[in-house]
């Protein structure tokens, strides 16, 4: 499903041009390295510790394998500079209207504000949805990023619900 996105996909930013394509298994490093970048994401345990490198490479090849996801990263001048999942979910709500949902969006940290993000998101909602038949691209942002919520605000991102999770205890 998701093999039909139009990639890889050349882009400027105000730091340079930039190239958004689909992540490999060589990238685990480099998305590791934005999970651990982002001050909430450390604080829920992405820190980037080697003895968790094995099931961050177990969550990259589930990802990559299941048709209906895919994982992007960025790059600028050869570095990953940026990452974001992607999940085409079928649906009956909507007269059955598919939706694409945007899981962890990442731009390091010394590069926000550079206009990568929003060509990054932009791409998503102009070319990505439509490429893959969704009428509607849905995401959640942790209430503490007030910064993330105006910047998804600004590109036309309507904030209409209010997301709610569940911690399965582990065993």
């Amino acid at each position: 499903m998701l093999d039909a996105l139009p990639l890889p996909h050349p882009f400027a930013s105000r730091v340079g041009d930039a190239l958004l394509r689909r992540a490999t298994p060589d990238d685990a490093d480099a998305v590791i390295s934005l999970l651990a970048d982002d001050r909430i994401s450390a604080a829920r345990g992405d820190v980037a510790s080697e003895a968790d490198r094995p099931a961050y490479e177990k969550g990259l090849r589930e990802i990559l394998s299941e048709p209906s996801n895919d994982l992007l990263v960025v790059e600028l001048a050869g570095e990953i500079v940026g990452t974001l999942q992607l999940t085409s979910i079928p649906g009956m709500a909507r007269r059955g209207s598919r939706r694409l949902l945007v899981e962890a969006v990442r731009v390091r940290s010394d590069l926000r504000s550079s206009g990568i993000g929003s060509a990054v998101m932009r791409w998503v909602g102009e070319a990505a949805a439509p490429a893959v038949g969704a009428s509607m691209v849905q995401l959640t942002s942790d209430a503490a990023r007030t910064d993330a919520h105006r910047f998804y605000e600004r590109l036309g991102y309507v904030g209409s619900h209010r997301g709610f999770k569940y911690t399965v205890p582990s065993r």
